[in-house]
């Protein structure tokens, strides 16, 4: 298991639809893909989950990934959100 936490950044200014963008980022790997803030967590490839969840500038989140493509899918996972 990976986990990082980091800063979200204006995704919106970045990306002409990012909910759906980083949905297709997550589902390039194998790897179980959890976004966590506050109480709420939420599974990176369901697009209903990551609607409620909307990731916005300044949201300190924590990417967790589980699998065997954990690393690459975690630092695919930061630099979308932070806008790399």
């Amino acid at each position: 298991m990976s986990k990082k936490e980091i800063i979200v950044s204006n995704v919106s200014k970045k990306h002409d639809n990012p909910i759906a963008e980083l949905v297709q980022v997550a589902c390039q790997f194998d790897s179980n893909i959890t976004l966590e803030s506050e109480n709420r967590r939420i599974n990176a490839k369901s697009i209903m989950g990551i609607m409620a969840f909307n990731p916005s500038k300044g949201m300190t989140v924590n990417i967790i990934t589980e699998g065997s493509d954990e690393e690459e899918a975690l630092l695919a996972m930061e630099q979308f959100l932070v806008c790399e």
